[in-house]
């Protein structure tokens, strides 16, 4: 029987879906859940990882500090994961984040520049914790590069490399023709990070195992950006009648999600026309919450939107292009009307 290792991102994905003004509360409510369910591994912090918290991209309702020390005293067999963007996360932030208690460090980078991931990847091992290289939007590259990327990370030593569909775009064929490209090429886990925007998630991440992947990302209740991810609880539901082992229980974690629910997620993600049309654009899903407010704030279709950023490629970290895309579609529509 194989065995998947699940990592669960839901304080930390999730956090985009509440512009991440999650609480301590909060927080506390979902490691004990997590805790108890026997989750391998929990992700915390801002969406776009350690030391995100900014005007920029948004600012945390609770410091990375915080969030970590919470995490330290509260999980006894759940290990604390964070997702680490070098050049939004420095050397000392790491640092501070391993010498407050974190156990897995997920470094990542756009897809095509995985050579950034380097020194991050090192200076996590050098402090004896384990290291996880991360491909994101990884629909932007071929597949060729992908692997290409894949290598230079397994070449600095991670434990494994994990793509995402950042856009939730993928088809299932799709991600079984990468993840096979990368488990025939690397000899280190192959792992998948899912979105829901065209309602692959699960299926995905099935797709995602039959590719020869061992590493399986889910959320609870899919709580996560723009359509959410892999509902954690249906993935596991999924993996036990297929057979794999997860060493998550079922009965405690279905239980735990009708308190998640009601407690920690302030909607639960669906599939609305505006994440089916980020998902066909390919933009990245931690979009959806800034494009639905600036759309209406300055009253124009964020379909339109979502298709321009599409159109220009604009990836993480350059939040600031949506204003810009907004006033541009806003004055031509003016001039129009005009």
């Amino acid at each position: 029987m194989s065995t998947v290792l699940i990592s669960d991102p839901t304080l930390r994905d999730g956090s985009h879906a509440v512009r991440h003004q999650l609480t301590r509360e909060q927080m506390y409510n979902y490691m004990l859940i997590a805790d108890a369910a026997g989750i391998p591994i929990i992700e915390v912090g801002h969406g776009n990882g350690l030391g995100a918290s900014s005007l920029q991209l948004g600012e945390s309702l609770v410091r990375d500090e915080e969030i970590f020390e919470l995490a330290s005293s509260t999980l006894r067999h759940t290990k604390i994961g964070i997702h680490v963007i070098p050049g939004v996360a420095t050397i000392n932030d790491l640092k501070a984040a391993l010498d407050l208690g974190v156990h897995v460090v997920r470094v990542a980078s756009h897809c095509t520049e995985a050579d950034i991931t380097k020194r991050h990847i090192e200076y996590a091992l050098d402090r004896g914790r384990e290291a996880y290289g991360v491909l994101m939007m990884s629909h932007m590259a071929s597949i060729e590069l992908l692997t290409q990327e894949a290598l230079k990370m397994q070449s600095y030593g991670a434990h494994g490399v994990i793509i995402m569909d950042s856009a939730g775009v993928y088809l299932p064929e799709d991600v079984i023709e990468r993840v096979k490209a990368l488990t025939g090429t690397i000899n280190i886990p192959v792992g998948f990070h899912a979105h829901n925007n065209l309602g692959h998630a699960i299926a995905n991440s099935v797709a995602a195992l039959s590719g020869g992947a061992r590493i399986l990302d889910g959320t609870i209740r899919g709580f996560g950006a723009g359509a959410g991810n892999a509902q954690l609880e249906v993935l596991i539901a999924v993996l036990n009648r297929l057979g794999y082992t997860t060493n998550i229980d079922l009965s405690k974690l279905l239980e735990g999600a009708n308190i998640a629910e009601k407690t920690i997620i302030e909607k639960v993600p669906t599939i609305n026309s505006t994440s089916v049309i980020s998902g066909l654009a390919g933009v990245f899903s931690g979009f959806a919450k800034p494009v639905e407010l600036l759309s209406q704030k300055y009253n124009v279709d964020p379909h339109k939107v979502f298709m321009e950023l599409g159109r220009r490629k604009i990836i993480a970290g350059q939040e600031d292009m949506i204003i810009e895309v907004v006033h541009e579609i806003a004055e031509s529509e003016a001039v129009v009307s005009n």
